[in-house]
């Protein structure tokens, strides 16, 4: 088969203690999935989880201990850290209960949801949609997948980031709205999940701005940590 342009190259993250690598196929994101982080950002906690999608190009592949790098992006003054748990779906389908979602999940990773919030601010004070302060390049540093059978007790894990080495987020995974189970729940009733899929599961309270020059080292407990540098 013939193209009558290059094919985009598949976008994929390393895999820890292998040579492999996970391709990635869509990536899902849930808004305001803790409490604290929706307050601060203007809501009232528990609310009907909703999702957001970034393009597959928006990964930045951080390999397993070493630092990566992204560009601060145009248009923004204002540019958003947010720490997340990144859940790597193995087996796709869909309508697949929360009871059953852990049977889909291939491993776990730690990721930056990065936000252009001067723009996404912008679009929900006009109603529009606010792609632009989310999907952007560069816009999702994701770490290495630690398959699902090495990585302990997720619920309980702690989560954190800090810049510069000041502490800015920190949480547990159980202090999830949502939970991983569930998520996965909602998402399956509106898209079928495929093998490859990547789902951000939302950030903790202490979201800030960052820019260039600044460090940020996100970690989730037993899955593993990175670290990038706005640049």
């Amino acid at each position: 088969m013939s193209y009558v342009v290059p094919p985009s190259p598949t976008v994929s993250l390393p895999i820890v203690g292998s040579p492999n690598r996970f391709p990635v196929h869509r990536i899902y994101c849930v808004g305001r999935n803790y409490a604290e982080h929706a307050q601060e950002m203007g809501y009232t906690g528990r609310e009907a989880p909703f999702f957001f999608l970034k393009p597959t190009d928006a990964i930045v592949s951080i390999e397993q201990g070493h630092p990566g790098t992204m560009p601060y992006p145009p248009l923004t003054k204002n540019l958003h850290y947010e720490v997340e748990l990144v859940v790597a779906i193995g087996e796709g389908g869909s309508n697949i209960a929360a009871d059953d979602a852990h049977k889909h999940i291939y491993g776990y990773a730690v990721g930056f949801d990065m936000t252009r919030r001067d723009l996404q601010t912008d679009m929900k004070k006009q109603g529009r949609p606010w792609c632009i302060g989310k999907s952007f390049d560069h816009s999702a540093p994701t770490g290495p997948i630690l398959p699902a059978d090495q990585a302990g007790d997720v619920v309980s894990a702690a989560i954190r980031l800090s810049v510069n080495g000041q502490e800015r987020q920190t949480s547990t995974i159980s202090q999830l709205i949502w939970n991983i189970g569930e998520v996965i729940e909602h998402i399956s009733a509106a898209w079928t999940l495929q093998p490859g899929d990547l789902i951000f599961t939302g950030t903790p309270s202490g979201v800030g701005p960052v820019v260039p020059g600044d460090v940020m080292v996100g970690s989730v407990e037993g899955i593993g940590s990175i670290t990038v540098s706005v640049v």
